[in-house]
């Protein structure tokens, strides 16, 4: 029997590396790798026109997309999380002196208000700094990738033609977040931000997701064992990673790779687990997050989230 052909796309980084470069070759598939300059544009034509078999995707686009019916289903593989405290940037001259100082003002959220750095970063502000996140006027950069969302009152969009670097800079916003570029007078929020990443991380576990992979429904329907074999693939690939990570056999690590490093001298352990049982807890996290923040109506089941076939799978 041939190979299935999957026309996948995914972010060349260290734990899908080996299975990019044919290291790893996955049992019965062939991953026909697109490259998509702009990620963020592959998760927009995925999530409105299925362009792809296999897609990685940002985990509350996935939320929003699943909940309005879009017929593809995630795998609980987990490539991109990230610490959201330094996301978070600030005006100095516009008399922020705390975050609760944020109520009553705007702040801007680059891209849509579902983008899950967002939802990390306002979780932040409003878990470990009491920012009341309804008393906040949420100013868009640009539109949601789910276009059925409709988001909550105090969500807006920046007028036409705004660029909201420049309003950042300019003070016509207090704050916002992903916004990066040397700006006068713009300091982020929360000093010292990857120490306080860790800190969280050593409080309550968290090492935020944001990323995951998605297959679409009809495939998985038509292929029994496609789930477990997509899993498999890039299991194998980020345990190499890990184990390059272990042994600091890493030549030139980047930025993200110096984290992870960081991330298991915290933990003791993989920093990138795959599988819903070693992930529970974030993914709880991040649901609370998605309901308490208008984003979801109803909380689904952690399970439900999830193809068939991959819920006791672990890597």
């Amino acid at each position: 029997m041939p190979a299935l052909q999957l026309r996948t796309v995914t972010r060349t980084q260290g734990n899908n590396a080996a299975l990019k470069d044919g290291t790893v070759a996955p049992r019965g598939l062939v991953f026909d790798f697109e490259e998509v300059p702009v990620l963020v544009s592959a998760f927009r034509r995925m999530v409105r026109a299925l362009e792809f078999d296999v897609s990685e995707m940002a985990f509350t686009t996935y939320l929003v997309a699943k909940a309005h019916g879009v017929r593809f289903t995630a795998l609980p593989v987990f490539l991109v999380r990230a610490f959201h405290h330094g996301a978070i940037r600030f005006n100095t001259a516009v008399g922020i002196r705390t975050p609760t100082d944020l109520e009553g003002r705007q702040v801007g959220v680059n891209r849509g208000y579902t983008v899950t750095t967002g939802v990390w970063a306002r979780g932040v502000l409003a878990d470990e700094h009491g920012v009341d996140l309804d008393r906040v006027t949420w100013v868009l950069s640009g539109d949601e990738h789910v276009a059925e969302y409709r988001p909550p009152a105090n969500v807006v969009p920046m007028p036409a033609g705004g660029d909201l670097a420049a309003m950042l800079g300019a003070g016509e916003i207090a704050a916002a977040i992903g916004v990066d570029g040397d700006l006068a007078d713009v300091a982020p929020l929360i000093p010292d931000a990857r120490q306080a990443g860790l800190a969280a991380l050593r409080r309550n576990g968290y090492y935020p997701i944001n990323h995951l992979v998605v297959v679409k429904d009809e495939l998985l329907e038509q292929h029994p064992h496609l789930a477990q074999d997509v899993f498999t693939a890039f299991a194998e690939s980020k345990n190499l990673y890990v184990d390059r990570l272990r042994a600091g056999t890493i030549t030139d690590p980047s930025p993200v790779d110096r984290l992870h490093e960081q991330v298991m001298e915290v933990t003791g352990a993989d920093p990138l687990p795959y599988g819903i049982a070693p992930n529970r807890s974030n993914i709880e996290k991040l649901l609370d997050l998605a309901v308490a923040q208008k984003i979801l109506d109803r909380r689904p089941a952690v399970e439900s989230l999830f193809a068939a076939g991959t819920h006791d799978l672990t890597a």
